[in-house]
């Protein structure tokens, strides 16, 4: 019988080894796995390489696991805002490298690994810093830099409903980049704020199919965003 219920946070989470490539859901607060990132710090890994839209925001969830100084590198969009003092501490410091990437370029890199996508040529970069030492080529009179997939081993990401199966179901825009961190990542981890059981989930709102999914972790009460 399939079922890829776990009874607990920290099981969830436990076989996550240093050095491991983790992608994280999340635009800012909404959609933030914020259980499994605490679970995370718990579990003690280190020298990781975080793939998330920013760097966090105050000290919570993502930011905490950045204080606790188990991240290495970090590859986002958006890494400096107003509250993201702890990734401002550590990358002044240098104690922390980080990959900027179109917030475009991003999502559709980690919907390239999920698709089976070798690399892709986009216009977004060309001409700046960021297309240093890539490929470069002109499409139709258009310059485009030719960008790679990014793969992880594994994904935490935060849904409204899954069952046993793995079929996600997400609240608004708390959807963010879950859907396809789930296809990009070896493991797909996800926190649901209630299992359902198999057939309550309508086929036609599923937006992740089980198939990408590889544990749930109910944590009832948390917040829906």
């Amino acid at each position: 019988m399939i079922n890829k219920i776990y009874d607990s946070l920290a099981s969830a989470v436990a076989d996550v080894h240093d050095g491991a490539t983790i992608m994280i859901g999340g635009f800012g607060n909404a959609g933030m796995p914020s259980a499994l990132i605490d679970a995370l710090i718990e579990q003690g890994a280190r020298d990781l390489t975080i793939v998330n839209n920013n760097a966090g925001n105050g000290e919570t969830g993502l930011a905490a696991l950045l204080k606790a100084g188990r991240v290495r590198k970090i590859i986002c969009s958006f890494p400096r805002q107003t509250d993201s003092q702890v990734f401002d501490g550590l990358y002044r410091a240098g104690k922390i490298e980080l990959e900027l990437v179109p917030q475009g370029n991003l999502a559709e890199r980690i919907r390239a690994a999920g698709a089976g996508i070798g690399g892709f040529f986009t216009p977004t970069g060309f001409g700046t810093l960021l297309a240093e030492g890539k490929e470069t080529r002109v499409i139709d009179g258009k310059s485009y830099v030719l960008e790679s997939p990014i793969h992880a081993d594994f994904a935490l990401i935060k849904a409204l409903k899954g069952d046993r199966w793995g079929n996600l179901v997400y609240r608004k825009t708390a959807r963010n980049f879950g859907p396809i961190m789930a296809t990009a990542a070896k493991c797909a981890i996800v926190q649901v704020s209630e299992v359902v059981e198999l057939g309550e989930l309508d086929p036609e709102a599923v937006v992740t199919p089980g198939i990408f999914v590889q544990r749930v972790v109910a944590v009832p009460g948390t917040p829906h965003a």
